[in-house]
């Protein structure tokens, strides 16, 4: 299931080629790149399972969370811990410093000294301990949520698994490796070396300073490089056959019937289970908010099918309808014939699955969902926080949800890579719409290994994500350098090979190019661009932006003619700088500069096909060290600490007029301060 077991020897050669993608020689330096041929590229192998652990009648749930130990690896010596073979042993053998270190969290803001800048691997470990009742006739699987970059894992010193790309799950089964019953020592290599065939790309190169000589991560995205175990660990158990995968996909017909066609993958049904346990049939029961049967079947084809919903509560966006994120349970249970007990349809397997009922469609005009056309309005976002980095965080995942709904958005980008699972629930339950996008930020050199691991990076998403009402697009990059030559057959291979796999949703992507040197945008379903008019350009010059931003958008539908939405615009502002009249930097500035960028959206919606707008950035966060970004980027509507700037209350009545206006929701009470009779009844009328 996922991507797991490979042998020690392949292990060692696959860390040495990250070791020379990763190597100071980076980028080529050469001006006239070679343009490069993909007929050779190998498709990623489909990943099965990575099913998110949830207990149920036959499954049990354990979380490994908590305080690890950790040892970081000498930064020019890499690889010394495989080749001194420390996963054998407890990591105190090394003879190294021990730091205690929380799982999950990136590891670089929770010490005082230069562990935030360590390039290179470290290595985590921590013991635990396994019941005997889960040996025998259970499997046992070992899930990662994410770990940045690269990884590998040993249990009881045998290898278990290892994984690249970050921000994506892996798991393994490690029942053979198990004491049960007993202590178990778990030990992960981390390794969060960037080279020009990762995804993100980066360079890593050595460098001299006062204390000799050490490598240095060099990239070219404007967020830092977290590292460590960023999300969840667990242990879960399956019955030995079992359901390994679940896909869905719904619609909504305009008799109000729901359709949920799903396809079932099962696991253990090998030669020798096959002779013990033969599966029989599933039977479905889906439970409304209730908990009352809304459908059910029994199904002896087992593998695919469809159920239909009579009178079917539809899933709906945030202020698209008064109850928005409507979730059904879909409810799996397996059953089969067992030889060893002569039982006849025993329940093997329970797993339930959260739908939500929706039908998506798009044309060169529009987005709709439930056949109604959608105009999106959210933010490009981070996951960041302080000290934790980009470790999941639950507390400021709600804190999140509320500040969305509050401030009235609907959508936003998970900028610039997946977030973790558990936000991607929190979307579906609150009705907040994704544009999910791959880790493929600002890449360059299209060389065909590049390529093989960008479709693994979206095939390792999609399958992920599928399932997820809330996905209503996938974004296959971030501002790419896709004027280059080299970026059309790159792009056109991504694209078609995405489009096999994209389970019903629409392609974008985020272009910071311009649409006649653009090679990416023909290829994609939406076309989405960043500007940053009186900031990066025009800087200080509010009153040179409507002009430029609509120009440009019309200039996007006139080569491509597909619906359009800027992903990207702002300015950074200092929490607390004032000046009167608005100056650059100061919260005035982001006000006048986002207004200007409202009325421009207003002119550009009467077109049709003008379909959304999304403000950079959610938050303010944090980056790599430079001269231009004091603390990070600061071009959050909210602080790092998710305190609002003067902005978000002006974006707030902007989101709630859109709102009103297309969808007749209606509004906050405390949307206005009450100034006087006439101006307070006057603004409401304005909405």
């Amino acid at each position: 299931m996922g991507r797991h077991l490979s042998p020690f020897i392949g292990l060692l050669f696959g860390l040495l080629l990250l070791r020379v993608s990763a190597s100071e020689e980076g980028f080529p330096s050469n001006p006239e790149e070679p343009l490069f041929e993909y007929g050779d590229v190998r498709r990623p192998i489909p990943t099965r399972g990575l099913l998110y652990p949830r207990e149920s009648e036959t499954r049990e749930v354990r979380s490994l969370d908590g305080m690890w130990r950790l040892v970081r690896s000498d930064p020019l010596d890499p690889l010394q811990g495989i080749r001194e073979k420390w996963f054998t042993d407890v990591l105190r053998k090394t003879g190294r410093d021990i730091l205690p270190i929380p799982v999950p969290a990136s590891y670089n803001d929770i010490t005082t000294d230069n562990l935030r800048d360590h390039v290179g691997t470290v290595w985590y470990e921590r013991t635990f301990f396994v019941p005997r009742s889960w040996e025998g006739n259970h499997r046992t699987w070992l899930r990662f949520g994410s770990v940045h970059y690269s990884a590998v894992t040993w249990i009881n010193g045998r290898n278990a698994t290892q994984h690249s790309i970050g921000h994506l799950p892996f798991e393994a089964d490690v029942s053979g490796l198990l004491h049960f019953g007993a202590e178990n020592r778990i030990t992960v290599m981390c390794d969060n070396r960037l080279g020009n065939r990762t995804i993100p790309q980066g360079t890593v190169r050595n460098v001299q300073t006062d204390n000799g000589t050490v490598p240095i991560q060099e990239y070219t995205f404007d967020f830092f490089n977290y590292a460590g175990i960023h999300r969840s660990v667990h242990l879960y158990t399956t019955p030995l056959l079992h359901i390994s995968d679940v896909e869905v996909s719904t619609q909504l017909t305009e008799e109000g019937i729901g359709r949920i066609d799903y396809r079932l993958w099962l696991g253990g049904s090998g030669f020798k289970e096959s002779l013990r346990t033969q599966a029989t049939h599933v039977v479905l029961k889906l439970r409304d908010r209730e908990g009352r049967v809304a459908a059910q079947q029994i199904n002896k084809a087992i593998y695919h099918g469809t159920l239909l919903v009579p009178s079917a509560h539809p899933w709906w966006p945030y202020l698209m309808h008064p109850d928005p994120g409507y979730l059904y349970d879909l409810q799996f249970e397996l059953f089969a014939d067992s030889t060893e007990e002569e039982e006849e349809n025993a329940l093997q397997d329970v797993y339930r699955l959260p739908v939500g009922i929706r039908s998506l469609s798009w044309s060169n005009d529009s987005l709709l969902l439930n056949g109604k056309p959608l105009y999106l309005r959210g933010f490009g976002k981070h996951e960041d926080s302080d000290i934790r980095g980009k470790g999941l965080d639950n507390a400021l995942l709600a804190r999140d949800f509320n500040l969305l709904k509050w401030i009235g958005a609907n959508a936003y980008r998970t900028s610039h890579y997946p977030y973790s699972e558990e936000s991607m629930q929190f979307a579906d339950e609150h009705g907040i719409m994704i544009i999910d996008e791959c880790p493929a930020v600002n890449i360059d050199i299209f060389e065909p290994q590049l390529l093989e691991q960008h479709m693994s990076s979206l095939e390792q998403l999609i399958h992920r994500d599928r399932n997820h009402p809330s996905v209503i697009a996938w974004s296959v990059a971030n501002e790419p350098r896709s004027t280059k030559p080299g970026a059309l057959k790159y792009f056109e291979s991504l694209v078609n090979y995405t489009r096999g796999i994209a389970q019903g949703r629409p392609l974008t992507a985020a272009i910071n190019a311009s649409p006649s040197t653009c090679h990416l945008s023909q290829f994609l379903d939406i076309v989405g661009f960043n500007r940053y008019n009186s900031w990066y350009q025009n800087s200080g010059r509010t009153d040179m932006i409507v002009n430029l931003l609509t120009d440009e958008a019309q200039r996007w539908r006139d080569a491509f003619g597909k619906p359009v939405i800027q992903f990207e615009y702002g300015g950074d502002t200092m929490e607390g700088m004032h000046s009167l009249p608005a100056f650059i930097w100061s919260e005035e500035y982001q006000v006048v500069l986002f207004t200007r960028h409202f009325k421009a959206f207003d002119e550009l919606r009467q077109r049709k096909w003008f379909i959304g707008e999304f403000v950079w950035n959610f938050s303010d966060f944090r980056t790599a060290q430079t001269i231009t970004r004091v603390g990070g980027n600061k071009k959050g509507v909210f602080t790092r600490n998710r305190q609002p700037k003067e902005v978000a209350y002006i974006l707030r009545m902007r989101y709630y007029a859109l709102a009103k206006e297309l969808y007749l929701c209606s509004l906050p009470d405390d949307l206005h301060l009450y100034i006087s009779k006439d101006v307070t009844k006057h603004r409401h009328k304005e909405l």
